[in-house]
């Protein structure tokens, strides 16, 4: 498979991406995947999301793309006493 035909084998560790993968599911045959690149190989991507590590096989990518970081998320003001 040619560079341009497996788009997400470019994409150096520590991209955050979005991709989407095949899964066997008749109604749903696609699911997505975002996270931050951690391996990138011939057998296809390892990503860090936010609900643990997610390997994503070559052949399953249908698209993908990086993706902006995440937005920084803002802290929340203590709850105040009813006192």
């Amino acid at each position: 498979m040619s560079e341009a035909a497996a788009p997400w084998r470019s994409w150096a560790p520590g991209t955050r991406v979005m991709v989407r993968r095949r899964i066997d599911d008749p109604e749903h045959p696609y699911t997505d995947v975002l996270g931050d690149v951690v391996t990138n190989d011939e057998s296809g991507l390892l990503l860090r999301t936010r609900r643990g590590d997610v390997h994503v096989p070559g052949d399953a990518i249908a698209i993908g793309k990086p993706i902006p970081p995440a937005p920084v998320r803002k802290a929340r003001p203590a709850p105040r006493s009813a006192d």
